[in-house]
């Protein structure tokens, strides 16, 4: 999907194209993640949907749950949701910086001309 350390430096439009891919994959990632969080603090939460969107939501992005839960699944969803939120976050800011950061570090190498 990269280009290794023996080829040049990949075109702007091919960068730019790798960008989108990346951006969707990361956009998708997220979406699933909410939409996970949604039907499972309606389902376990028993919450209505708006309320358990916003719950999904808030967590995350990082602000902690809006709703006191009542039943013991729906306190135990939301501790797994939160830890695999955490997790989530990670791999999409991953996913999202990985092009910028493998032409940055490919660049840097084209420069110096270092062969090992």
């Amino acid at each position: 999907m990269f280009e290794s350390r023996h080829h040049p430096l990949a075109t702007r439009r091919v960068f730019a194209r790798r960008v989108l891919r990346h951006a969707l994959l990361s956009g998708t990632l997220v979406a699933v993640s909410l939409a996970i969080g949604v039907l499972g603090y309606h389902a376990w939460g028993q919450l209505p949907w708006l309320d358990a969107l916003l719950n999904a939501s808030m967590l995350m992005g990082g602000m902690g749950p809006v709703d006191a839960l009542h039943t013991t699944a729906g306190k135990l969803f939301a501790s797994a949701y939160a830890l695999y939120c955490g997790l989530m976050l990670l791999i999409a800011v991953g996913i999202l910086l990985a092009p910028a950061v493998h032409r940055l570090l490919h660049r840097f190498h084209l420069e110096s001309g270092h062969e090992r």
